[in-house]
């Protein structure tokens, strides 16, 4: 996969300066995570997988840089180092190879190698939009996404027992004390819709935005109140599942 990329996190506290950090439980690795800001906004999403006396932070490749200067701004003291690790990401759906690890997020979404396998021919975006599973630059908008309106508990990259990360206060107030009202579903559309088309409400009114689309479908970020008939995305039928 030439759109991810590895760092390589080493040190004696390097379990400790991500578990303050980081959604999920860093201890119960390999897991799915994200880095949030203060104010509980999604900064980038990433897979932790122990490696021996290393975590591996399986990554974006456009968003590794950012991470690895962000985590770096916390390290401060921290008997920690973040370096880059050369081995190639692979994935697939088929029986896995020795070393890889299953997806922490759906058992659907197979397998993730480090170093090992190759990857198939699936169809990433169509099997994306089936389980509803956002991706950086699409649906997980930097300094705009929540991560529970993406679906991150469904999704095992969200732990609320495990104490304190950057943005945990927003996001625990989100979980307990308000009810969402926006979020990430799945649509059907009778035609052809660019991702990035305005979702339109029977009457006009902005309802959200169209992001990955394959095969007749795709994935949505929408208001709540105001799914339902008669919405249309560049003037094509569009209906929630």
């Amino acid at each position: 996969m030439t759109d991810r990329r590895i760092l390589r996190v080493t040190g004696p506290e390097r379990v400790e300066f991500l578990q303050g950090l980081v959604t999920n439980d860093v201890t119960r690795a390999p897991v799915y995570a994200a880095l949030l800001s203060p104010q509980g906004k999604y900064l980038a999403d990433f897979f932790v997988i122990p490696d021996g006396d290393a975590l591996l932070l399986d990554v974006a490749a456009d968003q590794a840089e950012d991470l690895k200067r962000r985590l770096s701004m916390y390290k401060l003291r921290a008997k920690v180092e973040i370096e880059d690790d050369p081995r190639e990401v692979t994935r697939g759906v088929g029986p896995a190879p020795e070393g890889a690890i299953a997806d922490p997020r759906d058992p659907a979404l197979g397998w993730r190698g480090y170093g090992v396998g190759e990857s198939d021919d699936t169809d990433w975006d169509a099997l994306r939009i089936a389980h509803l599973v956002p991706q950086s630059g699409a649906e997980l908008q930097v300094n705009d996404s929540y991560i529970l309106e993406m679906g991150f508990d469904r999704l095992n990259g969200v732990d609320f027992r495990k104490g304190c990360y950057v943005g945990q206060e927003v996001t625990a107030r989100m979980k307990h004390k308000t009810q969402l009202k926006k979020g990430l579903r799945r649509v059907s559309l009778e035609g052809e819709v660019a991702p990035g088309t305005p979702i339109l409400s029977a009457d006009g009114r902005e309802a959200g935005m169209l992001h990955t689309v394959a095969g007749g479908q795709g994935l949505a970020y929408l208001r709540f109140d105001r799914i339902g008939e008669g919405m249309t995305a560049g003037g094509v039928p569009v209906r929630a599942e």
